[in-house]
């Protein structure tokens, strides 16, 4: 058991080395590392479905996600404004278009890489968009996540009996869900007296009760992704991180977060 928190505490350690700098940089560098991310948890979620991305509809499914989560029209100017979203558009309409070509791929195979590839791609694109607006804003959303997480797990881990979705997710609580909302508002409260500007036009109060909704949007998306494995039978997305599971094991919290955030228009 130590050994096996030791092992998870340094990898998480060397994955937030990478990863703050990255987004402290900004810009193309960690543009192009979203989407190389997004793209590794499509090809998670294509292979929990036991589908193999080195096909070329595979491949399509993987160039739509990484054209989805970055700016393109900021580095391709002949694009529109929305570029990203049209080149994400032609691309799926390619895939859609091997339905004909192919008598073994049908449109129910299609769907699935399709759904997914949006799904993944909007989210790390939220996150993205996020950053371009601000690394305040990036960090808020990034706060409420962790605290989230760490707040649901010890008040579930301490004090947890209710069982929240235990088809899903057995070991996760109503008392730990609680205590992942709490801690996401004391967060947001405190975020906010450090930078006030950082959720215009809203102030604190109003902050501290949107931090309900990002809290329970993120919570959502782990039990998304929860019963995602559930119904494919396996026990982590893959393997990015030593101990921690693959990407979407990490990010699937912020893949709701972010995109509610852009929502209530943060960013």
């Amino acid at each position: 058991m130590k050994k096996d928190l030791l092992k998870r505490t340094i990898f998480a350690a060397l994955a937030l080395a990478i990863f703050i700098p990255l987004l402290i940089l900004g810009g193309l560098w960690l543009q192009i590392a979203m989407g190389l991310i997004a793209m590794l948890g499509v090809h998670e979620l294509l292979r929990m479905k036991g589908l193999n991305t080195m096909t070329p509809e595979g491949l399509l499914t993987l160039l739509a996600t990484f054209a989805l989560t970055i700016p393109l029209e900021n580095y391709l100017t002949f694009l529109p404004v929305d570029g990203n979203v049209v080149t994400y558009s032609v691309l799926i309409f390619i895939m859609l278009g091997c339905t004909v070509f192919s008598k073994n791929y049908t449109i129910e195979d299609a769907v699935f890489p399709i759904a997914m590839s949006f799904y993944v791609g909007f989210g790390f694109n939220a996150l993205v968009d996020a950053r371009v607006a601000g690394l305040d804003k990036a960090l808020l959303g990034l706060c409420m996540v962790w605290a989230t997480d760490s707040g649901a797990y010890l008040v579930g881990m301490n004090f947890g009996k209710k069982k929240l979705a235990p088809r899903v997710s057995p070991n996760k609580t109503i008392e730990g869900a609680l205590g992942g909302v709490v801690a996401a508002m004391i967060t947001t409260a405190i975020f906010m007296m450090v930078d006030s500007t950082v959720a215009l036009p809203y102030g604190i109060y109003k902050m501290t009760v949107f931090a309900i909704f990002f809290s329970l949007a993120g919570q959502l998306g782990d039990l998304i992704e929860s019963a995602m494995k559930r119904h494919f039978g396996v026990k982590d997305s893959g393997k990015f991180i030593p101990g921690h599971g693959g990407v979407l094991d990490r990010f699937d919290s912020m893949l709701a977060i972010f995109p509610i955030m852009h929502l209530f228009g943060l960013f």
